[in-house]
């Protein structure tokens, strides 16, 4: 229908015959003349439907409101030096319009595409359609698509490939809870929407794929947050015969490649690496920011005979204490002090103690009556305090007060606007394999069952699991783990054992896993993967702040779906059909 698009018509154009195709964005008359602004995929260019021309397209034009959908034909022209629009790409021209066939008209849209102040957000996913319309939403799925393009091309020229595995697939008792399907053909049995290919990529592996990738539709029944949906994408990998310094080279230069081809940003190589105790001691946290420096500093062995007594019977019962410098923080308010303090507490502390510096770096604080000179002295050289700082103190259990001073971190570095531009990656490496569960006191994984240990602490597995760490690796960026992965179990004796060690009775591991035991006994290769999450990392690079902006139709916070109506009911027909019954 159409011989150009709308946004890619430029002053070499001039005095071409074009046909365009698109929806009115914008309808203005100036003195007789209509002018309206086209709007395609590609972006816009102004109309001009001049009655002198004739009579009936400026007719047409007149009646013309936002969002029909026309074809025009006419003549590319120069726009007065006075009437240039430099904000636009196709500023410099506009079409002079000789013929007009208006496809559809619209009717008035519930909020307007060209509007950019905030619309209430299940609106938008009610008319998501209308939403995918504006410019930024367009701006974000085309970047998704470069991004995908871009991951293929790498993946693609380095050796792997593409293969899809099963969505209808077997529940597990690992993970999330699972979306269950019935199976109409097997009466009371179910298949599970997969939360990740795991299984089937290592069984490829087996198979002698050597290298493989999918971008992979995974589903979790979880409860979400900005960055989680109930379905999300992950750009799947796994790879045979290599290490973990293998594995993490060769998935930075695929980010390397990627930013560079579709942000032209040029990223440093090697990235940091730390483990995972670091990562929590230093950071309170597995997926650091490190866009800011604001180091977390154990101070429990300067403060064990403290007369603070809040934090000596806190170091009594075996628990820390930790500590934060915040630069320039004197300056905050007792207000913006009390507010941190409820913050903290929000987060599971019992409270936030914090001495202020002055100068000649004097302390005031409510606490500093507490503490000897020699503590006080030895805490400010810990932390490295400086005039016009605060340092702030968590004393509680480690499983409370790491998370909690990680998270009091992040809300100092954005209160004191220290939070530098740019990209900061890091590999968090050498997690613990298993953890105890809160509720059942059970050793449960702290990925999956099929990570390998890694040598230095595998004979820990017998007699004291919980120091075993895995040959795990998330990819962590400005603060988003944006990939997680690991070396995998190639061994089906070591297997057998950790699910062993996982609770899990010989019966209930063979209904389980059964079939991938079976097949690491015909000659499974040393392999390992990882998958990085497409929607994390779109929205990064996009710039925003939810998942929901750069995914074409996704749920809201209670997993709804406004367009569709889903999840819906089902009528009884199909219960029926299903061997179900609706109490």
């Amino acid at each position: 229908m159409r011989t150009d698009y709308c946004g890619e018509l430029r002053k070499e154009d001039v005095g071409r015959e074009v046909t365009l195709c698109g929806w009115v964005h914008r309808w203005r008359d100036h003195g007789g003349i209509i002018f309206i602004d086209l709007r395609d995929v590609s972006g816009m260019v102004q109309l001009a439907f001049d009655p002198e021309r004739s009579g009936e397209v400026h007719a047409t034009g007149h009646s013309l409101r936002s969002e029909d959908v026309l074809m025009v034909r006419g003549k590319v022209s120069a726009r007065p030096a006075e009437t240039v629009n430099r904000e636009l790409p196709t500023g410099e021209v506009e079409v002079d319009v000789s013929e007009v066939e208006v496809f559809n008209r619209a009717e008035t849209p519930p909020f307007s595409v060209e509007e950019r102040s905030d619309v209430d957000e299940v609106l938008r996913l009610r008319y998501r359609y209308i939403d995918l319309r504006r410019e930024e939403m367009r701006d974000n799925l085309l970047l998704r698509h470069r991004v995908a393009r871009s991951v293929r091309g790498f993946l693609d020229s380095n050796g792997f490939t593409e293969v899809e595995t099963p969505v209808l697939t077997k529940s597990t008792p690992e993970g999330a809870r699972d979306f269950l399907v019935p199976a109409r053909l097997q009466p009371k049995k179910f298949y599970a929407l997969p939360q990740s290919p795991q299984l089937f990529k290592q069984l490829l592996m087996v198979a002698g794929i050597d290298r493989y990738y999918q971008f992979a539709h995974a589903f979790r029944d979880e409860d979400l947050r900005a960055d989680r949906q109930p379905e999300h994408t992950q750009i799947d990998m796994e790879m045979s015969f290599m290490t973990v310094p293998e594995i993490l080279e060769l998935l930075e230069r695929l980010l390397v490649h990627l930013f560079e081809s579709v942000l032209d940003v040029r990223l440093e190589t090697p990235f940091p690496c730390m483990d995972y105790e670091e990562a929590m001691l230093r950071y309170g946290s597995d997926k650091p920011d490190l866009r800011f420096d604001l180091p977390i500093v154990d101070v429990s062995d300067i403060l064990r005979q403290t007369g603070f007594a809040v934090f000596g019977k806190t170091l009594e019962a075996g628990g820390i204490v930790r500590a934060i410098r915040a630069p320039g923080a004197a300056a905050l308010s007792r207000r913006e002090i009390d507010e941190l303090t409820d913050y903290a507490v929000s987060q599971g502390a019992g409270g936030l103690a914090y001495l202020i510096i002055r100068d000649g770096l004097k302390v005031q604080s409510p606490i500093a009556k507490f503490m000897s000179p020699d503590e006080i002295g030895s805490i400010l050289e810990a932390v490295d305090a400086r005039e016009g700082d605060i340092i702030f103190f968590v004393a509680d259990a480690v499983q409370t007060a790491v998370p909690v001073l990680g998270a009091v971190r992040n809300r100092l570095a954005r209160k004191l606007d220290l939070v530098q531009e740019g990209w900061k990656f890091l590999w968090v490496t050498d997690f613990p394999m298993f953890k105890l569960d809160e509720d059942s006191g059970e050793i449960i994984a702290e990925h999956h069952p099929f990570t390998l240990p890694n040598e230095e602490t595998i004979g820990f597995l017998d007699d004291e699991p919980l120091r075993v760490r895995g040959s795990l690796y998330d990819l962590v960026l400005n603060g988003v783990e944006i990939a997680s992965g690991s070396l995998r179990i190639h061994k089906p004796e070591l297997q057998r054992r950790i699910l062993e060690i996982l609770g899990h009775e010989e019966h209930k591991m063979e209904q389980d896993f059964g079939f991938l035991m079976e097949a690491l006994r015909y000659g499974a290769p040393p392999h390992g993967g990882l998958a990085f999450g497409l929607d994390r990392l779109v929205m990064l690079m996009a710039g925003l702040d939810t998942i929901r902006d750069v995914i074409a139709f996704p749920k809201t916070q209670s997993g709804g779906c406004p367009l569709t109506g889903a999840p819906a009911a089902v009528s009884p027909e199909q219960l029926k059909e299903l061997k179900l019954k609706q109490r």
